[in-house]
């Protein structure tokens, strides 16, 4: 016998929303169990059961951002830490990137729950996404993303010599952090001090504590793509919005 599963839970395996937008939604009496409202929190559905939104709630939907930042050194991605500014203070009228080509107009309200999906360290660069839209949040990471992120990587060998291959082939698979084998990356060299990492994975301090393990110190790291979303030109500290033709 199959087993109900939480409204919200199910909302969200279905891709209408995030669990948080689900609840949000269902107090306000936006969503349908087979044609029926449900307003009460905790309510269960089996999976057979046909569950639909209110129109309002996807024009609401309609109106969350999605900000593209080319975060520089020094900010920390989500809360503000150890006297360091979050990423989202430089999400400003002025800071807009003049060649942004939406025709997104800027508001105040969209600061409201504009959080990070994932992070980027302090003294790392690059592509931040901040999203008020929980399904794009979910998509980039949650437990079961599969999304590439791809980064540029600075690097000094602490040994004598060259880096051997069989080290790279480690970075590339084999590497365990906090007692769990990592997912297979693909790291190759850009050029004699310059490696390209494409992981589909983002722990604390990864590509660093990588490196670490096979005897190379981290200079510069940057972020240049999610998916199929590049920073392209996007000048650092400037920002754009997610366009309505782009998509992770």
């Amino acid at each position: 016998m199959t087993e109900p599963v939480r409204l919200s839970k199910r909302m969200s395996e279905l891709g209408l929303c995030s669990r948080r937008e689900a609840d949000e939604w269902i107090a306000r009496g936006w969503v349908r169990v087979d044609g029926k409202v449900v307003s009460e929190l905790g309510s269960k559905v089996l999976p057979h059961q046909r569950v639909t939104v209110e129109r309002q709630a996807a024009a609401e939907q309609a109106r969350r951002v999605t900000v593209l930042l080319h975060k520089p050194i020094g900010y920390v991605s989500g809360q503000a830490e150890d006297g360091y500014q979050p990423a989202v203070v430089l999400i400003t009228p002025d800071r807009r990137w003049t060649e942004d080509k939406t025709s997104t107009q800027f508001h105040p309200s969209q600061l409201r729950s504009l959080v990070p999906a994932g992070r980027l360290d302090i003294d790392s660069n690059g592509l931040l996404v901040l999203t008020q839209d929980g399904r794009i949040a979910k998509q980039l990471i949650g437990e079961d993303s599969g999304i590439e992120k791809e980064y540029l990587v600075r690097v000094k060998y602490t040994k004598p010599g060259r880096l051997p291959e069989a080290d790279l082939k480690l970075l590339n698979h084999g590497l365990s952090l906090d007692g769990k084998k990592l997912r297979p990356a693909k790291v190759r060299w850009q050029n004699e001090d310059q490696l390209s990492f494409i992981l589909k994975e983002g722990k604390k301090r990864q590509i660093r504590r990588m490196c670490e393990a096979v005897g190379l110190k981290v200079l510069g790291l940057k972020r240049i793509r999610i998916g199929r979303v590049t920073l392209g030109n996007l000048p650092q500290g400037q920002w754009r919005y997610l366009g309505p033709d782009e998509s992770f």
